[in-house]
């Protein structure tokens, strides 16, 4: 599949946030894909996220949704943050169990978006739904070089 360069953008963001997303990392999460409008994370359910019940604590696979939520909404380089979130949990999640959620942007206008995200399990079974309204705010994750008239756009390259 060729990358279009709004996919090397949402690369480059991703990479610019998820480095400074404390919360991620110590949650053991890993950015596995990403492009312009989407993004898909993945992180092993710990003992140290379970519940009273034994399984994973809704709010560990809400977070992991989210950020997955974040990638894709700031795929293309304006800040963007959410302004209303709904999960559903549909099966429990067992220690060791790998997750990963899909984000998708599903309709976007002005400065509002709608993006789905999907958390399966490694059997690709569906474990929660979660639906993420986001908002543009001022700024950009990223800066970017301003290419002077008539001057091609050097590949990749950031200030």
């Amino acid at each position: 599949m060729r990358l279009t360069e709004a996919d090397d953008l949402a690369q480059r963001v991703t990479a610019k946030m998820f480095s400074e997303d404390n919360a991620s990392r110590a949650m053991g999460m890993v950015v596995d894909a990403c492009g312009d409008g989407w993004a898909r994370v993945s992180m092993t359910v710990r003992s140290d996220m379970l519940n009273g019940h034994g399984t994973c604590h809704g709010g560990f696979m809400f977070v992991l949704a989210d950020s997955a939520f974040a990638f894709a909404c700031n795929s293309g380089n304006q800040r963007t943050v959410a302004q209303h979130c709904a999960i559903s949990f549909l099966k429990p999640v067992l220690p060791g169990q790998r997750l990963t959620a899909e984000a998708r942007r599903q309709a976007h206008a002005g400065r509002s978006g709608v993006y789905d995200v999907t958390i399966a399990d490694e059997t690709d079974a569906v474990v929660a739904t979660f639906q993420g309204l986001s908002r543009r705010i001022d700024g950009t994750v990223i800066e970017t070089m301003t290419v002077e008239a008539g001057a091609a756009p050097a590949k990749g390259v950031t200030a």
